[in-house]
């Protein structure tokens, strides 16, 4: 990595530091556990050091609401297998209504391609909700029972998401742009009681009727004893051909009163997420109520610094755990802002519309959105209000250092840019914001507290500050996964992040803490170019060809041959009116050889008509690169799980003339 200090773009100003609810922690943490801190990073150190004690101190900090008392806050420091806060039982629901914020502010702010800008009370918000899980629990539902849903980011999903989890029963959701094979993957695996479907959505301009799609998914799930269908898309669709189907409408008809919660132990399911699914069917990765609720209030207050009435937005999918992560946001007595559609329809300025429509205080995206508002060469600051926004959040893949400047030139000078990592394996972030702490052009500000991280060697040793391993977490979470649902002796579980390191979580991306104490994520670790004995992070590619306007996207794969030789191909995808010229290919070499090293230079660059995207927007290099090696096609990539399915076959085809 290099060793020049990167570019300060923000620090916190001292109405930022003194009304920060980190620091009132760390003056709470000084007056009631004379645990007095002198800044983030003695404070970071004594939250992994000493793990029972930080989340006992977070329970105790947030007052958590709880129907029997804990017997012991953490069992031992054995992953997986580690028990959290023994004897308590709570609800995750339970707290979120009780934080709210009355009637001085909506509880939701609903967007959509068809549906202008329209608020949801928190009063509508109780009302439906109570009403909902009276209907389900009336259907036989209780806690335990799995409630699936096909639905889009609408208040209809917060209200049944809230309404099961009040119930003790555990959610699992998928978005309606999934394909009726990818969603029975998912759902088949926890055998849902009752599916909650709509008839369609609208994306980029277009109508998608998915009621055919519903039919199907309902076939493929012989455990379902209840349909709720919601006409959104045609407000005239019916419930025909459903089994036993209600519309929402009726769902919700019910006057039962006050909205009940299930009191459950700690470690309950809560909601069940999925992996990506590339190379096989998914993983269910199933979240408790108390570890979800203890690492969101954290997150949510002391790292997002949220605050009452404020105006939480990240644009998100029902399928993807930031919708999740925004639900929690709810914790904080903020108003969740929620959009439906796509964000480049009409054009990349529709949600910095949305920001400057909505007031919105903290706006979350993913990396490759701002990166292509970058490319784009908009300039959303000049014609949108956006001064009451204090924060940006990136997330989904590394954000590229010109992606910062972008925001920092084009976006607000002022804004606090909080990039963050982590996972449907954990539904929160390892690292992140900090609003005590500078924020550099590249790099994440922090580790997270909790969250003992660590950049390791494949010997299993730390690597010196500076320099690049593999990210590690050494010690438990209450947000890790209770369990992989119907994953008997948690044999997937352990192999998905504890065969390498035996007690210790391998997370699967390169990592680079740097003598600052900021991360830098330089991509997956198992996609790594392996070039001549020196491994090289895509992250930087893709980093080097951000400064090329002509290439609009672009992947990248080493092919190892069993004669120790390799062959690594660029793919790009260029922008309209390019041309993969030599003059093109010889800057594409220069910049990757400028940037890094020669190594860095691909031996070959192909011109793709598109790069193929998981449906959580992950690029697929290693499925690419099991087809390039002409691996058997059931073992490559799962089609059903991805965004854009028939961006594969231009790779099926390039295989075929491969020597």
């Amino acid at each position: 990595m290099p060793d020049q200090q990167p570019i300060l773009l923000w620090q916190p100003d001292p109405e930022t530091l003194e009304n920060a609810h980190l620091t009132r922690y760390m003056h709470w943490l000084s007056a009631n556990k004379r645990l007095p801190f002198e800044g983030y990073a003695s404070l970071w150190r004594w939250s992994v050091d000493q793990p029972a004690a930080f989340w006992e101190s977070v329970w105790q900090y947030f007052q958590v609401i709880h129907h029997t008392p804990y017997t012991e806050v953490l069992s031992g420091l054995e992953m997986p297998g580690a028990r959290w806060f023994s004897g308590a039982t709570l609800n995750y629901a339970e707290h979120i209504f009780h934080r709210n914020a009355g009637a001085q502010h909506p509880a939701m702010l609903f967007q959509g391609e068809r549906q202008s800008l329209q608020p949801v009370s928190w009063e509508e918000l109780y009302r439906q909700t109570a009403a909902l899980a009276a209907f389900l629990r009336n259907s036989g539902v209780g806690p335990g029972d799995r409630i699936a849903a096909y639905l889009p980011n609408t208040p209809h999903a917060i209200v049944a998401v809230l309404a099961a989890m009040s119930i003790g029963a555990v959610w699992s959701s998928c978005s309606p742009d999934f394909g009726a094979n990818s969603v029975a993957d998912r759902f088949i695996q926890i055998e849902p009681k009752v599916f909650l479907a709509v008839d369609g959505y609208m994306y980029g301009g277009k109508s998608f009727d998915k009621r055919e799609t519903v039919r199907e998914i309902c076939r493929l799930l012989p455990t379902l004893q209840r349909v709720i269908f919601i006409p959104f898309l045609d407000e005239t669709a019916n419930t025909g051909g459903l089994p036993n189907a209600v519309l929402w409408e009726d769902a919700i008809r019910s006057k039962e009163g006050a909205l009940q919660f299930a009191a459950v132990p700690f470690d309950h399911p809560l909601w069940i997420l999925y992996s990506s699914g590339t190379t096989g069917v998914p993983k269910a990765i199933t979240h408790s109520h108390g570890g979800n609720l203890l690492e969101h209030l954290k997150y949510l207050h002391f790292h997002n610094d949220v605050h009452p009435g404020e105006r939480f937005f990240w644009y998100s999918t029902t399928g993807w755990m930031m919708w999740n992560f925004t639900l929690a946001s709810l914790l904080a007595g903020a108003t969740i802002v929620l959009y439906d559609g796509s964000p480049g329809y009409p054009s990349l300025d529709v949600l910095w519309e949305l920001a400057g429509a909505a007031s919105i205080t903290h706006f979350g995206t993913s990396a490759p959105f701002l990166a292509s508002c970058r490319k784009a060469d908009i300039s959303p600051g000049e014609h949108v209000d956006l001064s009451g926004l204090r924060s940006i959040g990136s997330t989904g893949s590394p954000l590229p250092p010109e992606a910062f400047g972008w925001v920092y030139e084009r976006v607000h000078r002022k804004v606090w840019l909080s990039s963050m990592a982590g996972g449907t394996d954990v539904c929160t972030a390892w690292v992140g914001g900090n609003p005590l702490l500078p924020v550099f052009q590249g790099e994440i500000q922090c580790r997270c507290l909790g969250c003992a991280m660590e950049s390791w060697d494949e010997d299993g040793r730390a690597v010196a500050a500076g320099k690049v391993g593999e990210m590690v977490v050494t010690k438990p979470m209450p947000s890790m996964p209770v369990f992989f649902w119907n994953d008997p002796g948690n044999l997937k579980y352990r192999s998905s992040y504890f065969e390498q390191f035996p007690n210790v979580w391998r997370h699967g991306d390169w990592l680079c803490i740097t003598p600052r104490d900021t991360i830098i994520i330089l991509g997956r670790s198992d996609a790594t170019l392996n070039r001549q004995g020196v491994r090289i992070g895509t992250a930087e590619i893709y980093r080097a060809l951000d400064t090329i306007p002509e290439i609009r996207d672009a992947l990248i794969v080493n092919l190892e041959h069993p004669d120790g030789s390799d062959w690594m191909p660029l793919f790009v995808v260029l922008s309209p009116g390019s041309l993969l010229d030599e003059a093109l290919k010889t800057r594409i070499r220069g910049a990757l050889r400028n940037t890094y090293s020669p190594r860095h230079v691909p031996d070959a660059i192909i011109e793709a008509p598109d790069i193929p995207y998981t449906i959580s927007g992950k690029k697929m290099e290693t499925p690419v690169k099991k087809v390039l090696q002409r691996k058997p096609l059931d073992k490559a990539y799962n089609r059903d799980s991805m965004k854009n399915p028939e961006a594969m076959d231009f790779f099926l085809a390039f295989a075929q003339n491969l020597p």
